[in-house]
């Protein structure tokens, strides 16, 4: 079975990838690169790009698999400045999904804070429009 295509930007952050989704102009390249700037000196030990704008996923061993599109492989669009290359990782396991531009609850039930794609069940985190991503998925991937 071919892995699906979709609208997303991913992040290997450890071990695992953030899948970071949301329409056009929500941040995804924005979290993206502060994810990987967290990794230099911050809170993160490690953060590489694996792919913006469309990657691929694909369920394989109960896990979800991320890749890069192969055109877009290594590249990163920055609003305003344009398209930078970056070292990026060919593909990572996806152990958080992160919906910008969603509507998030205050306390979100246990159904909230999950997802399933391609048969395999995430962690989620929804961040509301506007609202800075970078400090809730930091408290998620370092608590």
């Amino acid at each position: 079975m071919p892995s699906a295509t979709i609208h997303a930007s991913a992040v290997l952050v450890g071990a695992r990838a953030v899948l970071i989704r949301g329409p056009s102009g929500s941040g995804k390249s924005r979290l993206a690169l502060e994810l990987i700037a967290a990794a230099r000196g911050g809170p993160l030990r490690f953060a590489r790009l694996v792919g913006d704008d469309r990657v691929h996923v694909e369920a394989a061993h109960d896990r979800l698999v991320v890749r890069p599109a192969a055109a877009l492989a290594g590249l990163i669009e920055l609003r305003g400045v344009g398209i930078r290359k970056l070292p990026y990782e060919p593909s990572a396991v996806v152990g958080l999904v992160v919906d910008l531009a969603a509507q998030p609850e205050r306390l979100p039930q246990t159904a909230q804070q999950s997802t399933e794609l391609e048969g395999i069940a995430l962690a989620r985190l929804a961040v509301a429009a506007h609202e800075p991503a970078l400090p809730a998925v930091l408290a998620l991937l370092t608590s």
